[in-house]
């Protein structure tokens, strides 16, 4: 499990693949409302975060989420110094104390851990640190990645009241396979405070839904093809107000003697998985729901993933893609 919570250079082409989606959205809407939506983009959590209401005007509020964005990528940041995730960290394993929401974060990406048996498991740190999916090349050494490994068990995490330790003083947290999603419900929560009717807030894959749109058809949301060029669409999903989150193998990565080396690592061998499913666009209550689940699909493959996701709360349903080509669709979704 690996989806780097840091600041890098980002392509035009996942800007473009924003816009696509923006695109969508609109597609079909009528009046003065869905003609004049606010739409923002800024980059944060390593990739290009966009913001879009409908029916009113929401500038104010846009740049209030953004700053909420900030402060809260200030806080889960794996890189930044100062942040709680960092400071976990390099406590050595002694306990710390940390705000309400990394608590809450935390304690959710342990209950994942459980549902999927460990393949999802936040304390792979030091795993995925060892790797440069933005750029880099180089696949880590046999005795680097043994070592690492042996730092990775989500058990070893200790939450009592405001503090967490680590009983392995080498272990580190990464929770970037689970920290984009809650930002997002957490910015839906503040834009339905502030009163907006209809938006949608795009965290680089993570989509969160907000009200209705403005012509009271069903949202849509395109899926990307995977290995395609970045405006090729799989389909479109139809939802209501819910959250919809993609991930693939396809996302970051590189090759190296012609083999590909992507961002979703098996946290029993330290290396990219490798199994039946390239891609997974999950529809759920939350975008946290959604980051983990579709993560979790990516690390168990197609067959273990289905008997999991039965379990999983606030599910509704999943569109994958696979090696074959085939595509896979369960749960309560309508995909087009």
């Amino acid at each position: 499990m690996h989806k780097r919570l840091h600041r890098s250079a980002m392509s035009l082409k996942s800007f473009l693949l924003s816009l696509v989606l923006v695109f969508i959205l609109l597609i079909g809407c009528s009046g003065n409302q869905a003609e004049n939506p606010v739409s923002e983009t800024r980059l944060f959590l390593d990739t290009f975060c966009t913001i879009t209401i409908y029916g009113q005007d929401a500038s104010a509020i846009i740049a209030e989420a953004f700053d909420l964005c900030a402060e809260y990528e200030a806080l889960f940041s794996i890189t930044v110094e100062g942040s709680d995730v960092w400071r976990i960290n390099h406590a050595g394993g002694e306990a710390v104390v940390l705000s309400p929401q990394t608590i809450e974060v935390i304690e959710a990406g342990l209950k994942f851990g459980e549902l999927s048996g460990g393949m999802f498991d936040i304390t792979i740190g030091r795993l995925s640190r060892l790797w440069d999916f933005s750029g880099g090349s180089a696949v880590p050494s046999v005795n680097d990645l043994d070592e690492a490994r042996m730092t990775v068990d989500y058990r070893q995490v200790i939450v009592e009241g405001d503090t967490v330790r680590l009983t392995d003083p080498e272990a580190w947290i990464d929770l970037g396979g689970i920290a984009k999603g809650y930002i997002a419900d957490r910015l839906a929560d503040l834009l339905m405070e502030r009163g907006a009717e209809g938006a949608v807030i795009d965290l680089g894959g993570d989509v969160r839904i907000v009200g209705e749109r403005p012509d009271g058809r069903p949202w849509r949301i395109g899926v990307r093809r995977p290995f395609g060029e970045w405006e090729e669409l799989l389909g479109v999903i139809e939802a209501g107000e819910s959250a919809v989150v993609s991930s693939g193998i396809y996302e970051r990565g590189f090759e190296d003697n012609g083999v590909l080396y992507h961002h979703i690592l098996d946290p029993n061998t330290g290396l990219p998985v490798r199994n039946d499913v390239v891609s997974a666009t999950v529809v759920a209550d939350s975008a946290m729901t959604g980051d983990a689940l579709s993560t979790i699909i990516l690390l168990a493959g197609s067959m273990a993933a289905q008997e999991m996701l039965t379990s999983a709360p606030g599910f509704h349903g999943a569109v994958l893609v696979l090696d074959s080509g085939e595509v896979l669709e369960f749960g309560e979704i309508v995909f087009k």
